[in-house]
Order: structure tokens, then C-alpha cells, then sequence
């Protein structure tokens, strides 16, 4: 039975340090494990990694094709016969409410819609990219395209009624202001 006083590890688990460089008796004496001399035997040598010893790496040996190209924009795809079954005829399409109802799993850098299906439906998508194939159909059917504008990495911004009041609230509130600044100086000059 285990108790406090006769806890032990278990064995093989705890083992001495090795000591090298104490004499050829111990036999990790004179090079102490390191081999012979050169680069290797110093200390703060570190073998960069890939490098075979001056031979060409296996890196540089095999033959590399294509390239990343590190401003491709990753789109989520949705098709029309998709949009058409899950909205209502008049409806307004946006990249969060294709989110809601489960056409796309994320809005990564834009939503792209494809012409795939028929659309009888008069709709308004509001999307960063599409086909022209769906333009066409879109229009066919008597709804609106409409290419949003994204900048990369950010969320889309979608145009809502929130946005729309606020702009035309600041932009009243602007006008009083230049309207007023004419005319006061226009009475001190005189």
C-alpha cells in the first residue's frame, strides 16, 4: 500500500547527470562527447536547419513550380438558385444575411455571386463580386446588382438606413455652418 513515507519514483525515471570532460576513466574524458575538433567541438554551435554538410539540401535539389500571389482575394460563393429558395420575392440580399441564413459559412474577403439556377424573383443583392452570368439573370428577373465596396482584412460594410441618417445628419450640420460664415464676414468687412 502507497503511503507519504514510502513514496518512491519509479525506476529508471531519475538518473544521474552525466559529467563529461572529468577523465578518459569516466569515458566521457579529453573531447567529452563532442568527437573530434572542428566547428562541431565549439560551443554555441548550432547546425542551421537543412544544411547536409556542404552537399546541395534537399531543398535546392528538387524543382519548384508556381508561385503565392499575396493579394488574392479568397471569395465566398453563392449561387442564385440558392438565394432564390431561401428569400421571398422583393427581399434586400447582404453578405450578413446570406450569413444568417446558412448559404455561406464566413464572409472571408467578399461574397461572389454565380449565375448556377434560375432566378424568378425580383431581388436586391448587395455583394463584393458577380458573375456576369448572374448580373444578367438578376436583371432579367427585374431585381438589382449591387457591387459593395471592401477593404481587405475589415468587415463588409453594407449600406443600411443607419448609415444613410447619419450621413445626411452630418451633412446638415455642416451646411448652417458655411452658409452663416459668408455672410458674417461679409457684414465685419464693411
Amino acid at each position: 500500500m502507497w503511503k507519504l513515507d514510502n513514496l518512491k519514483p519509479t525506476p529508471g525515471s531519475k538518473r544521474e547527470r552525466k559529467r563529461v570532460g572529468r577523465g578518459d576513466g569516466s569515458g566521457h574524458g579529453t573531447y567529452a562527447g563532442r568527437g573530434g575538433k572542428g566547428q562541431t567541438a565549439r560551443a554555441g554551435f548550432k547546425m542551421p536547419p537543412g544544411f547536409e554538410g556542404g552537399q546541395t539540401p534537399l531543398w535546392k535539389r528538387i524543382p519548384k513550380r508556381g508561385f503565392k500571389n499575396p493579394t488574392r482575394r479568397q471569395y465566398a460563393y453563392v449561387n442564385l438558385d440558392a438565394i432564390a429558395e431561401k428569400f421571398e420575392d422583393g427581399a434586400e440580399v447582404t453578405p450578413e444575411r446570406l450569413l444568417e441564413r446558412g448559404l455561406i459559412k464566413e464572409i472571408k474577403d467578399g461574397v461572389k455571386v454565380l449565375g448556377k439556377g434560375k432566378c424568378t424573383k425580383a431581388l436586391t443583392i448587395k455583394a463584393h463580386s458577380f458573375s456576369k452570368k448572374a448580373i444578367r439573370k438578376i436583371e432579367e428577373a427585374g431585381g438589382q446588382a449591387i457591387v459593395l465596396r471592401r477593404r481587405r482584412g475589415k468587415p463588409s460594410e453594407a449600406e443600411t438606413p443607419e448609415a444613410e441618417t447619419k450621413a445626411e445628419a452630418e451633412a446638415e450640420a455642416a451646411a448652417p455652418e458655411s452658409a452663416e460664415q459668408p455672410e458674417t464676414e461679409g457684414k465685419g468687412e464693411a
